[in-house]
């Protein structure tokens, strides 16, 4: 699995976080369990191939700290998102966006680009085009202002 596939795995269960009861530690083991894998693959590709050892640490990590930081990103796609009441701001967009600024502030190993670029693209296959350049732009600001 490449890490691109394994960002979007994170995305989805970032987004999860806001509709489940369960803790974020229970939601990755039941998420990252190999028979919910493949219950998932029948309805969404990047669901066909396990993790790695690697991967699912960097899932981990990222899902662990989107909800550990949720209320500090959250303040800051609020602060950039000019125009846009937070509450019109879509879910998916929202964590696709968490993720990219996790990933900007806490992960050095992940180059500030690449974590933008990864979001941009992954925001074409979910949201419209509004959508992707909100995202592109409040993502942009953030890393001039910010980092």
């Amino acid at each position: 699995m490449v890490r691109s596939t394994a960002r979007e795995i994170a995305i989805h269960l970032s987004y999860e976080l806001a509709f489940t009861s369960l803790t974020v530690e229970e939601l990755l083991e039941r998420r990252l369990d190999p028979a919910c894998f493949a219950a998932l693959a029948e309805e969404c590709d990047i669901y066909q191939e396990m993790p790695g050892e690697k991967q699912s640490q960097y899932i981990r990590r990222l899902v662990r700290g989107v909800a550990e930081h949720g209320a500090e990103l959250d303040g800051y796609i609020e602060k950039y998102a000019v125009g846009w009441a937070f509450a019109r701001i879509p879910l998916v967009a929202s964590a696709i966006m968490r993720v990219a600024m996790f990933e900007i502030m806490y992960m050095d190993d992940i180059p500030n680009a690449a974590a933008i670029n990864e979001a941009v693209e992954l925001a074409k296959k979910y949201e419209s085009d509004e959508v992707v350049r909100f995202i592109n732009g409040i993502l942009g600001t953030f890393l001039r202002q910010e980092v």
